[in-house]
């Protein structure tokens, strides 16, 4: 004689297979989705403005955690435990919300601030941003971290609502390009006069000029043109090289002359 076992999944099998389909049928919807939306991004790359890419980018991963999370809820549901459960949550609604909101506030906090950040756009992709001393291109916005690559191609990851509460330096929210900017560091003793006069006849449009004098030396700013933001790093070097060829090739004191990149101004 065969017995069959009393089991919880005897019982609830119809709800634990709709609950598994629900969320199998959520994550299909959400990759199709996401996939869908990616590659309408991808096909429109260069014709869509910074803003509306940066906006496209949120929403389309908004949408995809929406959808988990719908597929989930439904799953859920299918429990008679779990109604019970969320119904004695509901008749102390205040208490629950107090409890659920103190234990994911960071990363509520991060994704209404990802998505504050497409609305009112500080920051939009492409952009060349200096946040608490760290300088680079914005690469991606997600829905809780914005990634900064900087110069050395390293990767800055930023929580958005730390993001969306600091100040910051966007130097291309205006305009697409950006300032060459760099500097020379003379030694206390230099000839200061003769390094200016060498830097602007090998350099007539860097506007060299003393920007600070400290007790460890004097700082020659140096200018160049507008530039795309991608070209930025690669132009301040050779503005720099150039410099240190004039002031080399004049005399100039060689042996204490350094070279330092100003921050980005737009």
């Amino acid at each position: 004689m065969y017995i069959v076992a009393d089991t919880w999944i005897g019982h609830h099998s119809t709800e634990l297979t709709t609950a598994v389909a629900s969320i199998v049928v959520a994550l299909i919807a959400a990759w199709i989705v996401d996939r869908l939306m990616l590659r309408h991004e991808r096909r429109s790359q260069g014709e869509l403005s910074a803003g509306f890419s940066t906006r496209l980018r949120i929403l389309r991963r908004v949408t995809t955690v929406s959808i988990i999370v719908v597929g989930v809820a439904i799953a859920l549901t299918q429990f008679a435990a779990v109604n019970r459960a969320a119904a004695a949550l509901l008749a102390s609604g205040a208490i629950a919300a107090a409890v659920i909101g103190f234990a994911a506030r960071s990363t509520l906090a991060n994704a209404i601030a990802g998505i504050l950040i497409a609305v009112a756009q500080p920051i939009r992709l492409g952009d060349l941003v200096t946040i608490e001393g760290e300088t680079g291109v914005v690469e991606d916005v997600r829905l809780t971290y914005t990634f900064l690559r900087t110069a050395d191609d390293a990767r800055v990851i930023i929580p958005n609502e730390r993001l969306a509460s600091s100040v910051m330096l966007n130097s291309s929210v205006v305009s697409a390009t950006v300032r060459v900017r760099t500097s020379l560091w003379l030694a206390p003793d230099s000839d200061v006069e003769a390094a200016l006069r060498a830097l602007a006849g090998a350099l007539p449009d860097s506007a060299p000029r003393v920007a600070e004098t400290r007790p460890e030396g004097v700082r020659i700013a140096l200018t160049g043109s507008f530039v795309p933001v991608g070209d930025r790093d690669r132009e301040e070097g050779e503005l720099l090289a150039g410099a240190l060829r004039a002031v080399h090739a004049k005399g100039g004191p060689s042996s204490r002359t350094t070279a330092a990149r100003d921050e980005p101004r737009s």
